[in-house]
């Protein structure tokens, strides 16, 4: 919405679709920047940042009834200096100050509004805010008030208490207490243990509403089985996958998954998709595929990618970043059907499989997030299996299958005419980093060249487009335009897709940039005097604190990504130097991972790679030859998370030459009598070269 001068602020001039959604707010936004807090400085006035993001529910809630207000707008004009900030470009910022206001509320969100001296340092925090105040809430204008009033009549104390806020936000972020024990075989155990105490037997996922994917989790607990024999872990994986893939959360008709659910059924989800989930879900599916060999799994990753590269591709081969939960100002309207919109696109005798398959009711299935009440819409999600669906509609399974496909293409069709959500387009260094790594497991898993192929479209982008002149990653790049500089996530992310397409395609050169970016990831981010990576470069704008971490959230940490990328690299290299790195992240964050391990469980997969057995294989042969094709098939779609796999293109005397600088242990290893020869190393013991498929795959 236009201001009543119609003019554009500040933002106007800004790549963020975040940012530009507020350009012509009656806010006086600034970008975040020098100009901003120079300006609070020269005026003596408090800086007001607000943080979020472009398909977030509540910021656009926040945007409609206080930033788009004139009321509100003058209140907060007069008394700050007003920032906006996309915590998805600048996740620094959001980190820094999102522990700010967990630390003061004890809670965290989006939108995040946080107040600032004109130093940076800050003072008050909190999430959404209406215009005027309502019971337990304070509003925006009344706030503004009472701050203008603390800031001039009570600066010492307001000064003080960002000193001590300053010095919490150091003791918790910046320095960790590294005493006691590294991690140990104890803490995939007791990690085990608290999600299995955690574990929804019923409904799949772990605790009570609201649930999210949380993908990681699932992937620990697939290492867990594989290393323990846990019949359990396997079913917690089974059964939650099974169950997010029935429900609301999965996107019926168009496939890929919603950010998370608002209820314990996995039914009512917040509609939003992000880029990240979409990838790392395809990660959990293709491993559930490779432990278990169910070919449901297989086909969820694919329709995942199937939604990915349809709608959330550039041309250039780069992946957008998120779809937006509202269309035409309401959440989920473009996801819900009615029933008798249903019948008169399928017709009554179709639409009757679809009532009885998909759930859905002539009074809705769809309840209202904040009332509960029934809007007369339905999310379709399923609650039977096939066999059972089919013998009810009396059909075979095969038959079922047909027709459900074909009447969710009517369906899609029909609802590509609907106002779709807003797309975020912006193109993200991490999260395609993320996509990357996804598709490239999946070329190789389901043997399926074309997700390779987009996968190395992607990582041609990111190095062409996202990289500067001097080897660094830019952050974001939109409209023709790279910018900002990249964070840890930055670069953890984009090695690891390097490296699974590496292992998809055994072209040197991703191996090879993939060790470059780790050497300058570990000189621009690795701690000098505390060991593990800095969320930002040494030489990046300083902030109140310089955060680190390794809390495997929604997304999982730069830190667990980059500690199995070190070792992952180290067992292809023989590098102990990169192993002793991966090793010392452990170090850096042994009180907190001891504490609890559950909430690290991507740093658990490194962890139960460190502790092995590992397996290092190196094929040599003709990369094409049918003996090659049939091993690296069975190898991948074995779920073996502890192996790495190089491969030596005999023959190729410009690709030996560049495996050799990088793994100089490969240069005598030569195939043997005209046959594809496996050299096989398991647990720091290596075996003599074998060319016998079954005896490759049995000793690996």
């Amino acid at each position: 919405m236009k201001n009543e001068q119609g003019k554009p602020n500040r933002l106007i001039k800004e790549k963020s679709p975040y940012l530009l959604q507020h350009a012509y707010n009656p806010v006086d936004w600034h970008p975040w920047g020098e100009e901003a807090f120079e300006k609070a400085r020269w005026e003596d006035k408090p800086v007001f940042v607000s943080i979020g993001y472009s398909t977030c529910h509540w910021c656009h809630v926040m945007e409609r009834e206080t930033f788009e207000d004139e009321e509100a707008a003058r209140a907060l004009n007069d008394s700050f200096v007003c920032v906006k900030v996309d915590r998805e470009e600048r996740p620094d910022i959001d980190t820094v100050y999102m522990a700010v206001c967990q630390a003061l509320t004890g809670s965290g969100g989006w939108p995040l509004s946080v107040f600032l001296t004109p130093d940076k340092q800050p003072f008050f925090a909190g999430t959404y805010f209406p215009k005027h105040s309502l019971p337990g809430r304070i509003g925006m204008v009344e706030l503004s008030a009472h701050i203008a009033k603390l800031w001039k009549s009570r600066r010492g104390e307001v000064l003080e208490s960002t000193g001590k806020i300053v010095q919490a936000l150091e003791n918790m972020m910046a320095k960790k207490d590294a005493a006691g024990e590294p991690p140990g075989e104890d803490c995939l155990h007791r990690a085990y243990q608290s999600l299995a105490g955690r574990f929804d037997a019923q409904k799949g996922g772990f605790g009570t509403a609201p649930k999210f994917p949380t993908p990681h989790q699932l992937t620990f607990l697939l290492r867990y089985w594989k290393r323990t024999g846990e019949g359990r872990a396997l079913k917690m994986v089974e059964k939650t996958l099974e169950a997010m893939g029935k429900g609301g959360i999965y996107d019926q008709i168009g496939f890929g998954f919603h950010r998370y659910s608002t209820d314990a059924d996995w039914l009512l989800p917040h509609f939003e998709k992000m880029l990240y989930d979409q990838a790392l879900m395809a990660m959990a599916f293709l491993e559930a595929f490779q432990a278990t060999g169910k070919k449901d799994y297989a086909q969820k990753a694919e329709e995942i990618f199937t939604y990915v590269l349809r709608d959330m591709t550039s041309p250039e081969g780069g992946f957008y970043s998120a779809e937006d939960a509202d269309s035409e100002g309401e959440e989920g309207k473009f996801y819900v059907w009615g029933l008798k919109e249903i019948r008169g696109v399928l017709g009554e005798e179709d639409a009757a499989v679809i009532e009885a398959v998909y759930n859905v009711k002539e009074k809705g299935n769809f309840l209202d997030e904040a009332t509960r009440e029934r809007t007369g819409t339905n999310i379709l999600h399923l609650t039977k299996p096939p066999g059972e669906l089919a013998a009810g509609l009396k059909m075979d399974e095969t038959q079922l299958a047909r027709k459900l496909e074909d009447i969710r293409g009517r369906l899609f069709a029909e609802r590509k005419k609907r106002v779709p959500p807003y797309k975020d387009d912006k193109i993200l260094t991490d999260w395609n980093g993320l996509m990357i790594a996804a598709l490239a497991k999946g070329g190789r898993t389901l043997s399926k060249e074309r997700y390779t192929e987009a996968a190395e479209k992607a990582a041609r982008f990111i190095l062409s487009k996202l990289t500067a002149r001097e080897g660094r990653l830019l952050k974001r790049y939109r409209e023709g335009s790279a910018e900002l500089p990249a964070h840890a996530d930055d670069y953890a992310f984009f090695i690891w897709g390097l490296v699974e397409l590496y292992e998809s395609t055994f072209k040197v050169e991703y191996l090879k940039k993939a060790v470059q970016l780790s050497e300058l990831f570990l000189r621009l981010f690795w701690g000098k005097e505390d060991e593990g990576f800095y969320l930002t470069a040494a030489d990046a704008e300083p902030l109140p604190v310089r955060p680190r971490e390794i809390y495997d959230g929604a997304l999982p940490s730069a830190n667990s990504v980059a500690a199995l990328n070190l070792l992952r690299l180290a067992r292809m290299t023989g590098r102990s130097d990169l192993e002793e790195k991966a090793a010392g992240i452990g170090k850096a964050f042994s009180a907190e991972v001891n504490s609890q391990p559950s909430a690290y469980t991507q740093y658990l997969s490194a962890l139960d790679f460190l502790l092995g057995p590992g397996v290092e294989v190196v094929l040599v042969g003709e990369k094409e030859s049918p003996e090659t094709r049939a091993i690296l098939g069975k190898l991948h779609q074995s779920f073996t998370p502890h192996k790495v796999v190089l491969f030596k293109n005999e023959g190729n005397e410009r690709d030996e030459a560049e495996l050799q600088k990088l793994a100089p242990f490969t240069k005598g290893q030569k195939s043997l009598e005209g046959k594809t020869t496996a050299y096989i190393c398991r647990n720091f013991a290596c075996r003599a070269p074998l060319t016998e498929a079954e005896k490759i795959l049995e000793h690996i």
